[in-house]
């Protein structure tokens, strides 16, 4: 049986000349309550704010102490127990808050991108672009969107503004594309070259060649301070962990499972562990980035390729390629709380949450289409026909001061 609860405690009567003060306190809160808001006693307006689909007007955080020792020349650490406190529903940086909401598909074998209007969910337009477009991936500051040709050795820039592709950009073998915390550079996951390409972020001149021993990079994320990122490996099923400011690979790490193929890699909101999702492994792996001891691993389902954080921070969507579903992982409990299943099943592939946070976007790669899935619900809201070979879908624009790059990772 529990315990029996203690009586309440009793207060003594106040004293007539406390009881004054407490009334002449209460009556300048009042007054100025929406001036400080600690007044209120109350932090629900808050939760609000952060909740899935929330659309309450944006408000200025408060930032919690970040860490010290961060990547010099980064923007400042919002929060340090949430990565992604930047991110909440709605919170769009001043340069995108013109910029009509699209999807952008990629469709590796039609060689074109397909733009979406999530309203409709009608198409609006078809671009054409290089050979084998893989991804689409916002810029650090957020004005450009990048298709990465694979085949075609470049790059064609997008304007979000207008929706307008310009003048392709040379770069050879740009499988995904990332930017560091500081603007400065883009590291282009060179495939088929076996090299991570630090390139200059505006104009794209390579500044330095990073030979890689592993097959096929292709994904990454980086650490809370900045200061290394966390690369998989797809085809010899390894990890790399490189130094951001040395531009040098400082660890390197096969996976314990025969075959092996690690895809899209997220930090966790407090910066403690990295989660890389396997398509053969059937899950995920989860390490703890400063170690970079041996991970952990987690079932998720058959296929588990993209991973995608809610607005709230509370929780990680994982498209699982092979069997039709997402798998919603919980990062404070640690452990899958739910399944979606596609009606008529599905190949759910690369995309990105809505900026409400009530949608999660995601590209049909073996069915030539579009998923649009409500994110209270797990329903599919729509499913869009496209091009052939759907990928890195993007949604955009999203909340978020600075992007990371792959479809958009924004802190």
């Amino acid at each position: 049986m529990p315990p029996t609860p203690p009586p309440p405690r009793t207060r003594p009567a106040p004293s007539p000349a406390r009881a004054l003060r407490t009334l002449i306190a209460g009556a300048v809160c009042a007054a100025v309550l929406a001036a400080l808001p600690a007044c209120s006693g109350t932090d629900s307006a808050d939760r609000a704010d952060e909740a899935l689909g929330s659309q309450a007007p944006a408000r200025p955080e408060q930032p919690k102490p970040g860490r010290a020792d961060t990547l010099p020349g980064m923007p400042p650490v919002l929060d340090a127990e949430d990565a992604y406190a930047a991110d909440r529903p709605g919170r769009l940086a001043a340069a995108v808050k013109d910029f009509p909401t699209r999807i952008y598909v990629p469709n590796t074998l039609s060689n074109t991108v397909t733009v979406i209007d999530p309203k409709t969910y009608k198409v609006t337009e078809t671009i054409p672009v290089g050979r084998q477009p893989q991804h689409v991936v916002p810029s650090w500051d957020l004005k450009t969107l990048w298709v990465n040709n694979d085949l075609g050795n470049s790059l064609t820039p997008i304007d979000p503004k207008t929706g307008k592709a310009g003048k392709p950009v040379d770069v050879h073998d740009p499988y995904n594309l990332y930017f560091t915390p500081d603007g400065k550079y883009a590291i282009v996951m060179a495939s088929k070259d076996h090299q991570l390409v630090f390139r200059d972020a505006h104009t794209m001149d390579r500044v330095k060649t990073v030979p890689v021993t592993c097959g096929g990079v292709n994904h990454a994320d980086f650490s809370m301070d900045g200061r290394y990122f966390i690369v998989s490996c797809e085809f010899s099923g390894e990890l790399l962990k490189v130094d951001t400011a040395k531009m040098k690979v400082v660890g390197q790490r096969k996976l314990d499972v025969r075959g092996a193929m690690p895809q899209d890699v997220k930090m966790s909101p407090d910066g403690k562990r990295f989660y890389i999702a396997d398509m053969a492994a059937d899950g995920l792996w989860i390490l703890d980035g400063d170690t970079f001891a041996k991970p952990a691993f987690l079932h998720t389902g058959k296929g588990a390729h993209g991973l995608y954080v809610s607005r709230d921070s509370r929780e990680m969507y994982v498209s699982n390629r092979g069997e039709g579903t997402i798998s919603v992982f919980d990062f404070a409990k640690n452990a899958l709380t739910r399944k979606w299943r596609l009606p008529q099943g599905g190949s759910p592939d690369m995309g990105g949450v809505s900026a409400d946070g009530r949608v999660l976007w995601l590209s049909g790669r073996y069915n030539s289409e579009v998923y649009a899935i409500d994110t209270r619900s797990g329903k599919q809201l729509a499913r869009i026909k496209v091009g052939n070979g759907p990928h890195g879908l993007a949604v955009y624009p999203q909340p978020g001061r600075y992007s990371l790059g792959h479809t958009g990772i924004f802190r």
